[in-house]
């Protein structure tokens, strides 16, 4: 099974911060509610940043990131199971895979 994600649609057409003493939109929240419990499941997750280009790096970091700190989702499962794009740019993308591979790096 293959979950897409939109997070303009089906979280916050604005996400921002990393705890919810931030707001509900906050990373934690997104990565707790949203993402963790399919890939739990072993199950095929795209995530989908496309339609917010301000997304800030306390969110990135603590939804992707904080997936191999806070679970037992190694890297090598993520890459199988993950994919995180955005139509207009690769930044965010790349962003989010640099924090789950140096969350990966320091869990060793």
């Amino acid at each position: 099974m293959t979950n897409t994600i939109k997070v303009v649609d089906d979280f916050n057409p604005m996400p921002w911060g990393r705890y919810p003493k931030d707001g509900p939109w906050c990373g934690e929240n997104f990565r707790d509610k949203y993402l963790a419990p399919p890939l739990m499941r072993g199950e095929k997750v795209i995530v989908d940043l496309t339609g917010y280009n301000r997304y800030g790096p306390s969110f990135i970091d603590e939804a992707f990131g904080g997936l191999p700190r806070k679970y037992p989702l190694t890297l090598e499962t993520l890459r199988k199971l993950l994919v995180v794009r955005h139509d207009n740019s690769d930044y965010f993308s790349d962003l989010a895979w640099s924090r789950i591979e140096r969350a990966a790096a320091l869990k060793k």
